[in-house]
Parts: C-alpha cells; sequence; structure tokens
C-alpha cells in the first residue's frame, strides 16, 4: 500500500460525497474522492494532517502522455527501481522526495522499454485513493 504524508487543503461536498484536496509539498497535491464528511467525520477538516492511501495495483504508469484526462492525480516521476517477476513488474518511482510503487504487467514494463532513471507520469483516479486521519 502506498502512503504519503499530506494536509487537506479543500474540501467540496455533495451529499454523502467529499472530494478532498490534499498538499504533499508546495508543487505536489493530489485529490481523494471519499464517501465521507466534514460533519461525521473529525478528521475531515482543512489544515489536518492525513495519510493519502492507495494500492500499487491502482497506480498506472505512462510515458509522453499527452493531451487532457479525466483522472485528478497525474504526476511525472523518476523510476528509481524495476523488479519483474513472472508476470508482474513493481516499479518503484519518485515525486518531491516521496516513493509510489506501480504493479503492472511485465508485457506492459517491457513493452513501454521501462528502465532505472527514465522520466514518466504516474496516474490515480480520485475515487481509488483513500484517507486516513493522523
Amino acid at each position: 500500500m502506498n502512503s504519503i504524508p499530506g494536509t487537506i487543503a479543500a474540501i467540496d461536498t455533495d451529499g454523502n460525497l467529499s472530494l478532498v484536496d490534499i498538499e504533499v509539498t508546495s508543487d505536489f497535491r493530489m485529490s481523494a474522492l471519499i464517501v465521507e464528511t466534514p460533519e461525521h467525520c473529525p478528521w475531515l477538516k482543512t489544515g489536518h494532517k492525513i495519510k493519502i492511501l492507495f494500492k500499487e495495483t491502482e497506480v498506472s504508469i505512462a510515458r509522453n502522455l499527452s493531451g487532457q484526462i479525466s483522472l485528478r492525480n497525474r504526476f511525472a516521476a523518476t523510476i528509481t527501481d524495476i523488479r519483474s517477476e513472472g508476470m508482474l513488474a513493481e516499479i518503484t518511482l519518485e515525486r518531491a522526495g516521496h516513493q509510489v510503487v506501480s504493479i503492472i504487467t511485465s508485457r506492459s514494463a517491457q513493452r513501454m522499454e521501462l528502465k532505472t532513471g527514465d522520466q514518466v507520469e504516474w496516474l490515480v483516479k480520485a475515487n481509488e485513493v483513500s484517507l486516513t486521519g493522523n
């Protein structure tokens, strides 16, 4: 499980859903769409420190991605490690001093010709991101 510390920067709520913007660093902000509201969750407040959680299997990797995309969480990163075993490849990425791991198929890693030191983008849908209060 990927875990990144952050601070809640903004919250938009509609019914039981909240779209939460989290500042990790000044140039690294993530979004999470959660089934929770500030009225029912004591830590869901602007300025509160939280942990951002998302599965390695939910992290996609792109190279030379252009144009618009619906995913809110799209970040440039550097590949720092690749471990491929059988059908799966574990790709370790670094963004703004934070490590993120992606698990993709070995075929995709080979097709993309991924290697350590490559500049890529990692993406994760906002609804695949969970938050937990510290």
